[in-house]
């Protein structure tokens, strides 16, 4: 077996890559990072599309400049322009001085758009200027501003689909895709399951290891969450683990990645990928009595995503409809 690799980033993360399609990966980030052109990154929430975006920043001749990284769909709707593209004193009320938007904040380095899929149409055509470096006004602004960023962006839509649909511009994908990065999601490369639980373990309890048992239970599991989910379940386990323990068993792990459990919030999540995220995101509520805020920051994801989930599955049955009437679910 391939040994693992580790890519030691500055802000502290750390890559850790076994499979060949990710060592793949890594030597494509690498060549892409040289080229000044836009990148757009897909993949599956959780995968670690931030991570390779920081590596084609680090890589790259901008490495000494900022990088900065934006949630998109985390920006409140009203603001999403003002914090972009930045806001003159007296634009709009509470505006009392001038503040420099997050472009100009990246100027020489690389910023950083995930989730872009959820950007509004009307800034996603500001923002197709701001690609083809066309200066931008500040909202409220009479002077333009000229910034020298490289765009890198990531989603978990099939941005293709919503371009068709009307739901994205289809010069602005075209722009973004000049490279494309896929990121596969952890039950494809089942190599870096086990590598990536051994460096979350020892994280937690230097000299600890997994025992054979235990390493066949983590592959076996779907990891809808992916790598983060993997990543909160070594933490979980080492928690509840007494101190001092030095090996981990797979009846030390959560029952719903060994199997033992079929009832309530231990059954195992099954079935096809879009089955697999409906029922972690309801089991994500079950654990945090209906909260939708608390749930959408164990997934990992902003609460306005959850949300746009929601009214999906609203729209489907009346799964939705009849637990919020139970009073099950919650927007705090």
């Amino acid at each position: 077996m391939q040994s693992a690799t580790r890519l030691q980033l500055v802000d502290g993360s750390t890559a850790v890559l076994r499979s060949p399609v990710m060592h793949r990966l890594m030597a494509m980030v690498e060549r892409v990072a040289h080229h000044q052109a836009a990148v757009l990154i897909v993949g599956e929430t959780g995968v670690g599309k931030e991570l390779v975006a920081r590596a084609i920043h680090e890589q790259s001749p901008r490495n000494g400049k900022a990088f900065v990284d934006v949630n998109c769909a985390a920006l409140p709707e009203h603001l999403v322009e003002s914090e972009l593209f930045g806001f003159e004193k007296g634009a709009f009320s509470g505006a009392d001085t001038t503040k420099p938007g997050l472009f100009e904040m990246a100027d020489g380095g690389t910023i950083f758009l995930d989730e872009i899929g959820e950007l509004d149409i009307k800034v996603q055509a500001k923002l197709l200027r701001v690609l083809d470096g066309t200066p931008y006004y500040r909202l409220g602004g009479s002077r333009k501003v000229a910034v020298n960023v490289r765009v890198i962006a990531a989603t978990n839509r099939n941005l293709e689909q919503d371009s068709t649909a009307g739901k994205f511009r289809e010069d602005l994908y075209h722009r973004l895709t000049q490279f494309q990065l896929h990121v596969p999601p952890l039950r494809e490369r089942s190599e870096d399951i086990e590598a990536l639980a051994e460096y979350f373990l020892r994280t937690h309890c230097p000299g600890a290891r997994f025992t054979p048992d235990a390493l066949d239970a983590l592959r076996q599991y779907g990891w809808p969450g992916n790598v983060r989910e993997l990543k909160n379940v070594i933490f979980k386990t080492t928690v509840n683990a007494k101190a001092g323990k030095a090996e981990f068993q797979a009846s030390d792990l959560p029952a719903a990645i060994c199997g033992t459990s079929e009832v309530g919030a231990n059954k195992p999540i099954a079935g096809n990928l879009d089955d697999m995220e409906r029922q972690m995101i309801f089991r994500a509520l079950e654990e945090n009595g209906g909260s939708q805020s608390k749930a959408a920051q164990q997934l990992g994801i902003s609460t306005r995503t959850l949300r746009r989930k929601l009214q999906k599955y609203r729209a489907t049955s009346g799964e939705v409809e009849s637990n919020c009437r139970l009073g099950k679910f919650s927007t705090q």
